[in-house]
């Protein structure tokens, strides 16, 4: 059995993934030790099935019981590890809300990234890492141009998560693989 850390892009405002009915909806279709993970879009699950065959029947679960149809990534627990390990920027981790990885679906053309960096603000770094994109907003995410630019300018499939996340699910990774 495999764990994966599932991500659901696009999970927040009018986009709603109710945490406790997801849950249920994937521990009914089989999967083991689920958890879910704030509001946002995060699972772990523990999985019989390749990692293809897992999205696609996270993606049917999700489109049936709850109307959504956005892009799903499973990455495994040392996929993630190796997201933590690399991260460029990690004197940013004393204050994790400010650091953000956006999983990507494949890697952006360099003179996007670059592109990227005239956003950016006082002390605010991007870097691109595999098919992760670090961003360090020191002054908050939220009010980033560089961060608002993100999404677009990156010019690929993406979804992003705080340092907090990023640590906790690596947490709940853990714990579903010695369960």
């Amino acid at each position: 059995m495999s764990v994966f850390i599932i991500l659901f892009r696009g999970v927040g405002g009018a986009t709603q993934l109710p945490t406790k009915p997801l849950r249920e909806a994937l521990t009914a279709a089989g999967f083991e030790n689920v958890s879910t993970y704030i509001n946002s879009g995060n699972a772990v699950l523990k999985s019989r099935i390749s990692r293809e065959k897992t999205i696609a029947s996270v993606a049917d679960i999700c489109k049936r019981g709850f109307g959504f149809d956005k892009d799903i990534y499973a990455i495994t627990p040392a996929e993630w590890s190796e997201l933590i390990v690399a991260n460029p920027f990690p004197e940013a981790t004393a204050v994790p809300k400010f650091l953000h990885a956006a999983v990507l679906a494949v890697r952006p053309d360099e003179a996007k990234v670059e592109a990227l960096q005239a956003f950016a603000g006082k002390g605010e770094r991007i870097a691109v890492v595999g098919k992760v994109a670090y961003l360090h907003t020191p002054e908050g995410f939220g009010t980033s141009k560089l961060a608002v630019k993100f999404d677009k300018g990156i010019g690929v499939p993406n979804t992003a998560r705080n340092w907090n996340t990023v640590l906790k699910l690596m947490d709940l990774a853990e714990k579903a693989e010695v369960e």
